[in-house]
């Protein structure tokens, strides 16, 4: 499993577990409810049905203990312990508890009088774990639906075990449920997302590949115009590679540095052959057009984004240390380090490397140039972190195994773009 799909595995499995946890609490909750709701209903139809037997329109009248006591007695001892029933105004007619209701009544608080329209209820949970529902119903008669109530019934009743098991069991179904279709959501949706990441990334590479093709097409174009070879551009690309590990370059900084490398030189395009070809020393004028390959190369990649990391070898690349250099005259740090880098493996090469106007040096020889232009041309850690690789690059791109440079810098892409 790539790191992708790992973190894609990862990712789904986190937000699936967090939308299982919240969709089974969800689930739990309105199952409860429900359950509670639908408890709530039977005790609130069986209490209207039973009171219906009576006459409750006498309830405000001189009878009306009397039917009051009638109604509670015959509600208590069903689907209620207590069984209460009030006037119009709240005041309690009459009371009727079994047994257990009157030890019910010991822990429940007295209500603060009953006002609503509509039926009400709340659960409570006794000291010793019972569950308890206490049912409010205001009763109308023969009256119209928007009349005030004739009277008011309340009552306790103990929720059996049996239903709170069978409450407790729809609960944690309808939970289960919910869990597991979010898991099963997560399940469906991680192939999907790998499917189009991989579609994706296989469209990804393509333009990539065109664009690193591209980077290569134009450096190669430009070093083929003043040197016998296009492995020139492959060459400084693997030695500033090279460098850029030694010194730890995390990956986005690696590929800005590849990137400039392969188009270094690109501003070449605009410069005369009479002048790059020359095989003597450039007078003041030529030198003038021959340094002006710096800003035709920055117009160049001018404006194209995919291009932009690489403008600062390309800009910066003929900058000294000591601030000698051109076109701007940075010095130190000033200079960013991908053109710090890229300066020791261009010159190493120019100097490694036949031309038109000089035989190539020894690696002795060049090193020297390299190692005594510290502190002024170069900067001195890059240099240090040139020191102990230079001979082995020397080796690979120069001597009888040289020629390997293009199967380097094609595994130095793969590392660091794909």
């Amino acid at each position: 499993m790539n790191s992708y799909r790992r973190k894609a595995a990862i990712l789904i499995a986190l937000v699936s577990a967090v939308l299982a946890i919240i969709a089974s609490s969800a689930a739990s909750f309105v199952a409860r409810e429900n359950a509670e709701h639908a408890t709530v209903q039977l005790a609130v139809e069986e209490s209207r049905r039973m009171i219906g037997q009576f006459d409750i329109g006498d309830l405000n009248g001189p009878d009306g203990q009397a039917v009051a006591t009638r109604a509670a007695r015959a509600l208590a001892g069903g689907l209620f312990e207590v069984a209460e029933i009030y006037d119009r105004n709240g005041e309690l007619l009459a009371e009727w508890n079994t047994g257990e209701g009157e030890r019910l009544q010991a822990q429940i608080d007295e209500h603060e009088g009953l006002q609503s329209r509509q039926p009400d209820y709340q659960g409570l949970y006794l000291p010793d774990g019972r569950w308890v529902l206490r049912v409010f119903v205001p009763l109308y008669g023969d009256q119209p639906a928007d009349a005030a109530p004739t009277a008011y019934f309340e009552g306790v009743r103990v929720v059996p075990d049996w239903q709170r098991q069978n409450m407790l069991g729809t609960t944690l179904t309808a939970a289960l449920m919910a869990a597991l279709a979010a898991i099963a959501c997560g399940l469906a949706i991680y192939p999907i997302v790998v499917h189009l990441n991989n579609e994706n990334d296989r469209k990804s590479r393509d333009l990539l590949k065109s664009h690193i093709a591209l980077l290569e097409a134009m450096g190669k174009a430009v070093a083929k115009r003043d040197s016998d070879t296009g492995d020139h551009n492959y060459r400084v690309t693997n030695i500033a590679m090279a460098i850029g590990e030694k010194l730890d370059l995390a990956d986005k900084p690696m590929r800005a540095l590849l990137s400039g490398a392969l188009l270094h030189d690109v501003g070449k395009i605009g410069v005369p052959d009479r002048i790059l070809l020359k095989p003597g020393r450039l007078d003041d004028q030529e030198m003038a057009l021959m340094r002006s390959h710096v800003p035709q190369g920055e117009d160049i990649v001018d404006g194209i984004p995919s291009l932009d990391e690489a403008r600062d070898v390309i800009a910066c690349h003929h900058e000294k240390w000591d601030g000698t250099g051109y076109p701007r005259g940075l010095a130190g740090e000033d200079i960013p380090l991908s053109a710090r880098i890229f300066a020791v493996a261009d010159v190493f090469d120019a100097l490694c490397s036949p031309r038109p106007y000089k035989d190539a040096m020894s690696f002795e020889t060049a090193w020297g140039i390299i190692r005594d232009d510290a502190g002024s041309h170069f900067d001195p850690r890059v240099v240090e972190a040139f020191r102990p690789i230079a001979r082995k690059l020397h080796e690979q791109h120069f001597g009888r195994n040289g020629g390997r440079s293009r199967e380097i810098l094609e595994r130095g892409i793969a590392k660091y773009f794909f």
